[in-house]
């Protein structure tokens, strides 16, 4: 195994890893700056899109040349040819202290986001499904912060957890209906060393990765929920993952350069960086776009 810094731009909050299967480009974002950025495998052909507000999360959409992006202010469409970000439901106006944060989208092409408090305290937020007719559906309330939404290859289980829960939860999911029912808890999270539970991947043998983000570990939950694998990663702020590169043999970790609160730790010079993982013999799924 070898672990390599791919960008160093130090993202503030860096945030959702996204390959692009068809163009072979790594997406991934810095949540406090409202930035998107593009970069290929290597780390070459650096790109930037500016977002008006902090940005969540993000999911390539399958008609044209632009994306889903979760914002402070809703879901918007952002156009990467043109750099408009257009509004498409805000679904919580009355809660200005909410950002909408991670999401997924499932192989019927519907995104999963979730809402936090960005105080991390109280239990205000929400989990949403945006359907490709950009219809809004709440699906889970009581949410401190929303993070890890991902699927199981046989699309019969969805995980998602709120970071400060201390469990990473699974629900019986219907592809057909977008429905996630039965929730429980899949993983209990060794939070003793001051971590949590972020965000999360699935590979293709079915087993969960989540980034334990201010405790600096990738931690790999094999389908029963036990601990498969821990990898020790060279900051403590890591806040995702997710496989890319022309195999789906390589896992990509974002970081953050600035703790959003004074209670969470710093970090060395390699804070805020995007990081590669190789050799770890195991491979990704490719990840779904939004959209009919």
């Amino acid at each position: 195994m070898r672990i390599e810094i791919l960008v160093d731009v130090k993202t503030t909050l860096g945030e959702g890893p996204l390959w692009d299967v068809d163009q072979e480009r790594l997406y991934f974002i810095d949540s406090f700056d409202g930035r998107v950025f593009r970069t290929t495998v290597d780390g070459r052909e650096l790109r930037a899109w500016d977002v008006p507000a902090k940005i969540g999360s993000m999911a390539l959409r399958k008609d044209g040349n632009g994306a889903i992006v979760s914002l402070q202010t809703g879901f918007h469409a952002l156009d990467f040819r043109s750099g408009d970000c257009d509004l498409i439901h805000d679904p919580e106006p009355d809660r200005p202290k909410n950002r909408i944060n991670d999401g997924k989208v499932d192989r019927r092409g519907r995104f999963f986001a979730g809402s936090m408090d960005t105080m991390e305290e109280g239990p205000f937020g929400a989990l949403y499904r945006v359907d490709p007719d950009f219809s809004v559906t709440k699906v889970e309330t009581g949410i401190i912060c929303s993070n890890g939404p991902c699927f199981s290859p046989d699309d019969k289980t969805f995980y998602f957890n709120d970071t400060w829960s201390g469990a990473i939860w699974a629900y019986d999911y219907d592809v057909e209906t977008g429905e996630a029912t039965n929730r429980r808890d899949h993983a209990k999270v060794d939070m003793s060393g001051g971590g949590a539970a972020d965000g999360s991947t699935v590979d293709a043998e079915g087993f969960l990765w989540n980034a334990q983000v201010y405790d600096g570990k990738i931690v790999r939950y094999a389908p029963d929920g036990s601990v498969d694998r821990v990898i020790e990663m060279p900051v403590k702020k890591v806040t995702s993952v997710m496989f890319g590169g022309p195999n789906l043999d390589i896992l990509f970790v974002t970081s953050m350069a600035k703790p959003p609160l004074p209670r969470f730790p710093d970090d060395g010079v390699q804070r805020g960086s995007l990081f590669a993982i190789h050799d770890l013999d195991i491979k990704g799924v490719p990840e779904p776009r939004f959209g009919a």
